[in-house]
């Protein structure tokens, strides 16, 4: 798998498995960023997820409305892709500067190879 596609693949949800497991051989610093990108965007929506979920208990008018901000992480995901297929290493908007920081197993690996 060629890093291009390493790096679509990583903004896509459970594909950013087959992002990381398929394509190690390949990997090089253009689809490790992406894949930290990428990985930081999945946990952090999964969190906001739960966060909604929480909410919901306590009040589920206001959960329904933060639901919709749902929409934002689907922005940031096309910006992703569209950042991966331009082959541009630009952070994603609001926090991507923090996952370039995060995810140190990915530098590793990269070191392994």
């Amino acid at each position: 798998m060629s890093p291009k596609m390493q790096s679509i693949l990583s903004y896509i949800g459970i594909l950013w498995l087959v992002a990381y497991f398929g394509g190690k051989s390949e990997r090089n610093d253009f689809s490790t960023y992406h894949l930290k990108q990428g990985l930081g965007l999945l946990l952090f929506s999964f969190l906001f997820g739960v966060m909604i979920n929480i909410v919901a208990v306590v009040s589920s008018s206001l959960a329904g409305i933060l639901s919709y901000a749902g929409i934002l992480f689907f922005i940031v995901m096309v910006l992703g892709i569209i950042n991966a297929s331009n082959e541009v290493k630009k952070p994603l908007p609001l926090l991507g500067e923090m996952f370039d920081k995060q995810f140190p197993f990915l530098d590793k690996e990269k070191d392994l190879n």
